[in-house]
């Protein structure tokens, strides 16, 4: 007999390196560290990483195993991230997948009219608004840079764009201190208190190397600030094959973890136990056309590199997918690319996957593209949940009871198990004539119903207060800005 009371269930997961190809690639990240070093001038971090057996000589920093190891140690492998009232939104934990939008783009695909234009406030409203009522995305990102605000606080009203529209995790770049301290204020003022938002922060902060191997002042500053305040902090830097790391994808997948985990190091010297996530967008340049690729099958299989390397080191892990360098939502490159990508980056287990929605290697965001993808996630969701085997999936006596050459359709146990399957809004399974009479409708057009309808959506507004405060607060960027802002 084959039944048992307790249920097997096999997520599916991919591993791209052995575990002996692990440790390598650990023993080449510590070489790296300690004969190579990176380069960083500030002066608090320098005397942080002296004090820990780092040999500091001028700009050059190496960093020995033990302390690297150490602060690994220190690293938290679980924290919660909050929605940004405050309240938890998920646990960042083993190789459980959250997908996330894209960041920072310069161009804006307007999804009414297929035009290309620059981003600005009102598109990052757009987006913000996608994003939160989109059920596959369980943070948000700044999609793009405003091109209609002054260039020295664009990064903090497009922060509060997307904080008023958005209740999810928000992550960011930023260009400076005065905008990080801006956007943790604008966080903490939402949650409600400073101890609120450590309970479980709504915002994180990419703070990347600049590849190969270097910190600069600004980044570092941005980094302690981060650690004391208890912000989680994306070591993530973009290596690209070839042109700002080795031309082997290894030698990639190495420099790029020393990158990250040489600011892990200086994160938790500030302060240990800082939450922090480990990776590096890893991809290649095309050498035809010079471009940092967002659809190359290596960027996803680098991906998954990196995050067997997080999983060695018990780290939490950013990774990339649902992103394309073709140039418009539908064409067939971007449907082809964005799901290889998906499926490669939830199968390796990777914790945080943004670049959703990502056109043209992200010089453009499409609001399309992100519906699209969101759809594209809900078939990778059903397919991570792998078979359940138990007395009930395995269904030996209703089998048994039906018997040969009869049916399943009036059976209680398909009325409880039919809606197991995946449905979809935007796909169509109709056969030919039913679509015809339906009025032959395309799947491009469908789409773009879809993103129309949730660019009308206001699910996510704030207390009346709070958006007054938040009004009073760039006002004050905009007097700082200069006299005409």
């Amino acid at each position: 007999m084959v039944t048992s009371g307790r249920e097997l269930y096999n997520q599916p997961t991919l591993n791209v390196l052995s575990t002996d190809q692990v440790e390598q690639i650990h023993l080449a990240t510590m070489a790296v560290l300690e004969r190579t070093g990176i380069r960083m001038t500030h002066v608090k971090a320098l005397e942080l990483l002296d004090g820990a057996g780092a040999r500091v000589n001028g700009d050059r920093v190496r960093i020995p195993a033990q302390t690297v190891a150490d602060a690994i140690h220190a690293s938290p492998a679980h924290f919660a991230l909050g929605r940004r009232n405050g309240e938890p939104a998920f646990m960042l934990e083993d190789n459980k997948s959250w997908y996330g939008a894209g960041l920072d783009c310069m161009e804006y695909l307007d999804p009414c009219t297929d035009v290309r234009r620059l981003f600005t406030s009102e598109d990052c409203r757009v987006t913000a608004t996608i994003t939160n009522a989109l059920p596959n995305y369980a943070w948000s990102m700044i999609l793009g840079f405003a091109a209609d605000v002054p260039a020295a606080i664009a990064d903090r009203v497009t922060a509060r764009q997307a904080l008023t529209y958005c209740e999810k995790p928000l992550f960011f770049c930023c260009k400076d201190m005065n905008s990080l301290r801006a956007i943790y204020d604008m966080a903490v003022l939402i949650a409600g208190s400073e101890e609120r938002f450590r309970q479980a922060p709504s915002i994180a902060a990419i703070c990347s190397a600049i590849s190969p191997l270097w910190y600069d002042d600004n980044t570092v500053e941005k980094v302690i600030f981060c650690a004391e305040k208890g912000i989680p902090q994306v070591f993530y830097s973009g290596l690209q094959a070839g042109a700002t790391s080795p031309a082997t994808f290894a030698g990639t997948i190495v420099q790029g973890s020393a990158e990250s985990l040489s600011g892990l190091v200086v994160a938790q010297l500030v302060r240990t136990g800082a939450p922090v996530i480990y990776g590096a967008f890893t991809t290649i340049m095309d050498m035809a056309t010079a471009i940092f690729s967002y659809g190359a099958p290596e960027m996803s299989l680098m991906t998954a590199a990196m995050v067997q390397m997080a999983q060695h080191y018990n780290l939490p892990v950013f990774g990339t997918a649902g992103c394309s360098d073709a140039k418009f939502h539908d064409d067939p490159q971007a449907v082809i690319e964005g799901t290889f990508s998906c499926l490669s980056s939830a199968l390796s287990g990777a914790n945080l996957i943004h670049d959703h929605g990502f056109l043209d290697h992200s010089a453009v965001i499409s609001p399309n593209y992100l519906v699209l993808i969101d759809e594209v996630l809900s078939m990778v969701n059903q397919y991570m949940r792998g078979i359940p085997v138990n007395d009930e999936t395995l269904a030996l006596d209703l089998i048994d009871r039906v018997g040969p050459g009869r049916h399943y359709l009036e059976e209680e146990h398909t009325m409880r198990h039919f809606r197991d399957v995946w449905f979809s809004d935007l796909f169509d399974r109709t056969n030919y004539d039913a679509w015809l009479k339906q009025g032959s409708i395309h799947f491009a057009e469908r789409l773009q119903e879809k993103t129309r309808k949730l660019m009308d959506l206001n699910t996510a507004s704030l207390p009346a207060e709070i958006i007054k405060e938040m009004e009073y607060m760039e006002k004050q960027w905009r007097k700082e800005s200069g006299p005409n802002h």
